[in-house]
């Protein structure tokens, strides 16, 4: 039986042993590499939330008429913070106190629903807030919070202020 192993394994054909082709380049390590890098990136870099950006003017935006549209103006206090106007303008009689946040937010949204009430020839649907620019988008959004409260608000349009200094 020792004889018939013998011929059995000189009867088996040798096998190939596996070729690589060296046209065929390994990338791992290369998207080792890559991951690394923007994982370094991401970790070393800082953000600068006080960073100005510059924003492209608007190509396809639709007029709004202020004759149909209630308006409110806010303009740059201090810290960014806003200044209410319940008018079209900065109009000192129109000034809404801001010392008290929710007293504001009820004055803004009284007046809101005071000119949407109002009968006249061109009735009122829309509030259009005018901000100048450096205002903080916390306050923009308190302020359009505070106009679209009462019902009827058809729609809200927010415009930026260029102010000529």
């Amino acid at each position: 039986m020792n004889e018939l192993q013998q011929q059995d394994e000189e009867m088996q054909p040798l096998l190939r042993s596996k070729t690589y082709d060296d046209s065929e380049m390994d990338i791992t390590p290369m998207i080792d590499m890559t991951f690394l890098l923007l994982i370094f990136f991401l970790v070393a870099s800082k953000m600068d939330p006080s960073a100005a950006i510059s924003l492209p003017p608007a190509r396809h935006g639709l007029p709004v008429v202020e004759r149909g549209a209630v308006v409110i103006t806010l303009a740059l206090g201090e810290n960014g913070s806003a200044i209410v106007y319940a008018a079209n303008g900065l109009i000192s009689d129109a000034l809404i106190d801001g010392s008290d946040i929710e007293v504001q937010e009820d004055e803004i949204a009284a007046y809101v629903e005071q000119e949407l009430a109002q009968s006249g020839a061109e009735r009122k649907e829309n509030v259009l807030i005018k901000a100048e620019r450096g205002i903080k988008h916390r306050e923009v959004a308190r302020i359009t919070r505070a106009a679209t409260r009462p019902e009827g608000v058809a729609q809200l349009y927010v415009a930026v202020l260029e102010v000529m200094q």
